[in-house]
């Protein structure tokens, strides 16, 4: 070990939800080199993330703050870029004396200002990147590499591995594009699947009702598929139970295999690490931007503060300090990353970072005064592509609490349209599926007082408001 402190290898993801993770239990695939990473390290079974899109999530990552403190309220577009000289976790492990680098996916804009700091090396996708023959953007200018984009990016990842400074830390970022839609498989998996058919959730013909008007008007629906995702016409003569079942077939298959991919990727970094010598000296950790709705009630993407988009994979390989085969049910947000990793490198968190070190945790060890709630934040309203509308809220360990405020706050990409504000409460314990919405059920009006109570307080904690517009523009100084 480097000097006493870790190297560390951070795997971070694009939509691969904890259902389609064989540690998490999942009944549609298998995944051997994460499962690994499991049973040798820690999984966390209630790791959320605070705003489910790719932009956001990633500079989350990198700060250790909400979306409107970090200014990526919304996806990378003209007027919403990151300011890379804001604090981030990376540049303060360099000046610390590690060694830094991200390989894939950034999704943060690019140009003067807006490419990675805080790395001795970066090569990365032009916003979504492509899944073959992928063009990267490096400091001195642009690269193509033919090939599957999830096996480039393992490449150059590993490739910097082996120019390293040997006595010296490092950090590497290897960061995915896959498994984001549209899923393009690998050539070696295009058959995958194809003679079996994947279990639907029990969810997959929800009809949403009950819930705020916002679930019934997101265009997410397996009938919402283009024709770009199915990549084969719709048979003839279906019901239309049944061609939403085919639809669903289509979806999961090409996704699954382009997780397929991503697993072998994750093997390949873990044989690196036993064959250099280096596994016993280097923290790994697994994890994805957000969740994602893998049918379950009839969705794809993700966005909405339901479960499936909320909740992200993280497992932690930490030799000597993990408990092998462990698992921790404390509530965990995607805002802890950046404190933890520097915590781990023995380096203090930044004052502006919001989130908390999860470092006793992977020690088995659990602060009494831990987090008893996680407060959530989409500002993306009425996206032209899924119109979901904009939501905050805040979840514990039995209760969500979501509320539609009927408006973007004027961000870039939200819709100005402006609709009722709506409600929606649920028992995450009588009801996981979050099929019966009691905001207005007499019974859980204590429950609704108490989390809305608890919501403005996070929000007051945390320096947002629910008329909140904004702060800085992030293509202003931070």
């Amino acid at each position: 070990m480097p000097n006493g402190r870790p190297n560390i290898l951070v795997i971070m993801t694009d939509d691969h939800a904890a259902p389609a993770i064989g540690a998490y239990g999942s009944a549609i695939n298998r995944t051997p080199a994460v499962d690994r990473l499991a049973a040798e390290g820690m999984r966390f079974d209630n790791a959320f993330c605070t705003n489910a899109i790719c932009s956001p999530a990633r500079a989350t990552l990198l700060t250790g703050t909400y979306s409107h403190v970090h200014g990526m309220t919304t996806l990378e577009q003209p007027g919403q870029r990151f300011r890379a000289d804001q604090p981030s976790f990376p540049e303060m492990l360099q000046q610390a004396g590690y060694q830094t680098a991200i390989v894939g996916k950034w999704h943060l804009g690019h140009g003067p200002g807006h490419d990675p700091r805080g790395f001795d090396y970066w090569e990365v996708l032009p916003e979504h990147g492509c899944y073959r023959d992928p063009a990267f953007l490096t400091a001195a200018g642009e690269r193509t590499y033919s090939g599957y984009v999830t096996d480039i990016i393992t490449d150059l990842g590993l490739t910097w591995l082996d120019r390293r400074e040997a006595d010296r830390p490092f950090c590497l970022l290897v960061q995915h594009k896959a498994p984001h839609r549209a899923f393009e498989p690998a050539d070696r998996h295009r058959r995958l699947y194809a003679d079996v058919d994947i279990p639907a959730p029990a969810t997959l013909h929800d009809d949403l009702s009950g819930r705020a008007s916002a679930a019934r008007e997101a265009r997410m629906r397996m009938s919402d598929l283009t024709a770009e995702d199915l990549k084969a016409p719709v048979p003839e003569g279906l019901t239309e139970d049944a061609e939403f079942e085919w639809r669903y077939q289509r979806y999961i298959k090409d996704y699954l295999r382009v997780v397929a991919a991503l697993d072998e990727n994750v093997g390949r970094v873990l044989h690196y690490l036993d064959v250099a010598g280096l596994a016993e000296d280097t923290v790994v950790v697994y994890t994805s931007d957000h969740g994602f709705f893998l049918g379950e009630h009839g969705w794809f993407d993700k966005r909405f503060m339901y479960e499936p988009a909320l909740r992200i994979p993280l497992v932690v390989r930490h030799p000597g300090v993990t408990p092998a085969g462990s698992s921790r049910g404390d509530l965990v947000a995607n805002v802890d990353y950046a404190p933890t990793i520097l915590d781990l490198a023995g380096v203090g968190p930044h004052p502006r970072m919001q989130g908390r070190s999860l470092a006793p945790l992977l020690r088995g060890e659990r602060p009494g005064d831990w987090r008893d709630a996680v407060y959530y934040r989409y500002f993306e309203h009425l996206d032209v592509n899924h119109n979901v509308a904009a939501c905050y809220g805040v979840r514990t360990r039995t209760h969500k609490l979501i509320h539609y405020p009927g408006h973007g706050s004027g961000r870039p990409g939200a819709a100005e349209e402006r609709r009722e504000p709506e409600w929606e409460l649920f028992d995450l314990e009588e009801d996981p599926d979050e099929l019966r919405n009691r905001y207005a059920d007499p019974a859980y009006a204590g429950v609704a007082a108490e989390l809305t109570a608890r919501l403005e307080a996070l929000q007051q904690e945390y320096g947002d408001t629910s008329d909140h517009l904004a702060g800085a523009p992030s293509d202003a100084a931070p």
